[in-house]
């Protein structure tokens, strides 16, 4: 079996080659995709696997907000995954299972990103109350903190957020 530096180079090898494809392979918008060709990430990501690779999770996006753009895509080898500590990750997916740190974020995607355009919201509670959620939000790596209550959501973690609550639907 190949060391994890082995399979990390190969997977890097791999992602590298895919953001080379996607500058000349046409992406189809969501629900218009050629019938035939509904897999095309997909079979691409499998061609690109050693035959002896337990798989691989990839996810990618493209993002146009009011005011922002973002281009992203991250994979990682299944075993990697399977041997990952996965208690460690409670704390930055419990900073999402709150409705109004959710709505926060929200509103921070779509333009808002001062204290003060956040506080004039409905139904996010009091000033202390907001501010706690937008600590834990900070500390878990889903917000970054500029100057003068100025939040952003780091670009790293937009499309990753995105996933997440793409999976959570039913």
């Amino acid at each position: 079996m190949a060391s994890v530096e082995e399979r990390l180079a190969a997977l890097e090898a791999q992602v590298a080659r895919l953001a080379a494809d996607r500058a000349t392979a046409p992406v189809a918008a969501a629900g218009a995709a050629d019938p035939e060709d509904v897999f095309w990430a997909l079979d691409g990501l499998k061609r690109r696997l050693p035959t002896d690779s337990a798989g691989a999770v990839l996810y990618t996006g493209t993002v146009r907000t009011a005011d922002r753009h973002y281009d992203w895509q991250y994979g990682a080898g299944v075993d990697d995954l399977l041997d990952g500590d996965w208690p460690a990750l409670a704390g930055t997916l419990t900073a999402l299972a709150h409705p109004v740190r959710l709505r926060l974020l929200r509103e921070i995607l779509g333009g808002r990103h001062g204290t003060a355009e956040l506080a004039d919201l409905d139904g996010l509670g009091t000033t202390g109350q907001l501010h706690h959620h937008l600590r834990q939000l900070a500390a878990a790596g889903w917000l970054r903190s500029g100057a003068r209550g100025h939040y952003d959501i780091p670009p790293e973690r937009v499309v990753p957020l995105l996933a997440i609550l793409t999976a959570a639907r039913r």
